[in-house]
């Protein structure tokens, strides 16, 4: 068994609370093993309701395999702009002279 800190942003919470799932700073217990896509789809959200994963602050595939202790953050898709540069899901283009 592997403890997980677990936080939802944006409209996922709303869809988390109407489901009676925890959304902020929530310790969860998962099975050894357990991928974020495993979480994901335990939490009742669809892969499309999730645009990025960050596992201790950075991003990562669907696929990372939790480990106790881990930080999880899932980010709905339709972030603004300048947040998906601040929060390093894209980087920022150099401007042209």
């Amino acid at each position: 068994m592997a403890t997980i800190l677990f936080n939802a942003f944006s409209f996922l919470q709303k869809k988390l609370k109407a489901r009676n799932r925890p959304f902020v700073n929530a310790t969860l217990d998962v099975a050894e093993g357990t991928k974020v896509e495993d979480l994901i789809a335990h939490m009742d959200l669809l892969s499309e309701d999730v645009e990025a994963v960050f596992v201790n602050g950075s991003i990562r595939p669907v696929d990372t395999v939790l480990k106790d202790g881990d930080r999880v953050a899932l980010v709905p898709p339709g972030i603004p702009g300048p947040y998906r540069v601040l929060l390093g899901m894209m980087s920022k283009k150099k401007s042209r002279s």
